[in-house]
């Protein structure tokens, strides 16, 4: 990454997060970027101005009022100074600015006049964040071009657990340099990805599943998207939106997603299978609820076998094609991996023991292997957007080799 000379404005509004807007500065500044930042008056109640002044080696303005440093207006003249505008921590508050128009206090006002890229790291707790006026107020300032990166989930500052952390520094600046300095290089391929769990029906109301959430295919999703790619996504149940500007197949069960990957797959140059798909059905799916019976304290389910999706994929595997598969193991991680990458018939193979903390299900982070015919490549714990552009370079690669 190279932002030298960039312009960049920083936002920074109250919340516990905005210690983490300190170091996001220091990332910009040792890329070479020069940052700007403005400060909402909660927000200095947080981290200092000074801290931000030092860090940024600029002026700080924290009120619509103070003296410029220059003759100016300083909110139009950051307005226009700025190739992209970053907001993080965004918190509920400003969101909600943003989404009616309200331009009351110096950050607020020149975000409203800029014309540059405007990137929002919000940044809350799991209610605020999930409530529908916040959700609502996100939605219309996506259809007006906003960008967002997370939030992400784990431990809160208030203690609860959920969706609501602002994503970590080196995430924003990756997202800041694919705004400034887009990578197109998958331009004109198709891609199709897999996400989520399946989950397979006992009764109207029970069903077999497993822990995925689907982060770790929209993460591939949204990388694939912002480096030009054309991308179908096929997803089960996830616990995260599914990402903007996808083409996106909904499914249910692991029929449903062989019937949907049957039916996409001829078409596509690149396929990445990062679905947790159930390895067996229910034999009998009973239409109404499965009611107790008296007196029983055993109870006997049948289960019979799901197609292998991969493997059926792998056999149907076109010329130029690049397949690449996820393992997840709790043993024997690459033994069981790299037999997977032969069965299966894909070129690389993700692996990942689920049992480490910081990888597998449900978490913003993941460790895993790149496993080719050709060798090993570790990748070390970073967030799932990293390890989904790592995946990517090397699916590129593999791709460039076929032709």
């Amino acid at each position: 990454m190279n932002l030298t000379g960039r312009e960049i404005v920083l936002g920074v509004t109250g919340g516990i997060a905005a210690y983490k807007s300190a170091a996001l500065v220091s990332r910009l500044r040792h890329l070479g970027a020069n940052v700007h930042v403005i400060m909402t008056r909660n927000a200095t109640e947080f981290v200092s101005a000074l801290t931000f002044q030092t860090l940024s080696a600029n002026p700080v303005v924290t009120d619509t009022f103070q003296a410029p440093e220059y003759w100016n207006v300083e909110h139009v003249a950051l307005a226009k100074l700025a190739e992209v505008f970053v907001i993080a921590p965004a918190t509920a508050n400003i969101i909600a600015k943003m989404a009616c128009g309200i331009a009351d206090d110096m950050l607020s006002t020149t975000v409203l006049a800029t014309k540059a890229p405007v990137l929002l790291a919000p940044a809350m707790n799991t209610g605020m964040w999930t409530a529908a006026a916040t959700q609502e107020n996100i939605r219309k300032l996506k259809d007006r071009g906003i960008l967002t990166i997370g939030p992400g989930s784990g431990m809160l500052a208030c203690g609860d657990s959920g969706d609501g952390r602002m994503s970590e520094p080196e995430d924003i600046v990756k997202a800041v340099d694919g705004i400034l300095n887009p990578r197109k290089d998958l331009q004109g391929l198709r891609v199709l990805i897999t996400a989520g769990a399946t989950r397979e029906r006992l009764d109207p109301v029970r069903f077999l599943t497993n822990d995925s959430s689907g982060k770790m295919g929209f993460a591939l999703a949204e990388a694939a998207r912002d480096r030009g790619a054309e991308v179908t996504v096929i997803c089960g149940n996830v616990s995260v939106p599914v990402p903007d500007g996808v083409r996106t197949i909904r499914i249910e069960s692991a029929m449903d997603l062989y019937e949907a990957m049957m039916q996409n797959c001829g078409d596509q140059q690149i396929i990445i299978q990062a679905a947790a798909v159930a390895d067996y059905r229910f034999k009998e799916i009973r239409k109404e609820k499965m009611k107790k019976q008296a007196g029983e304290t055993c109870l006997t389910l049948e289960l019979v076998e799901n197609p292998d999706i991969a493997k059926a994929t792998g056999e149907r595997k076109l010329s130029g094609q690049i397949l690449i598969g996820f393992a997840a193991e709790t043993e024997h991680l690459l033994e069981n991996a790299e037999k997977k990458l032969a069965k299966k018939n894909l070129d690389m193979i993700v692996a990942n023991d689920v049992t480490r903390e910081g990888a597998g299900f449900n978490v913003d982070t993941n460790i895993a292997t790149l496993i080719t015919r050709e060798g090993q490549t570790e990748m070390p714990l970073q967030s799932k957007r990293s390890l989904a552009e790592a995946i990517l370079d090397k699916a590129l690669e593999l791709y460039s080799a076929e032709d």
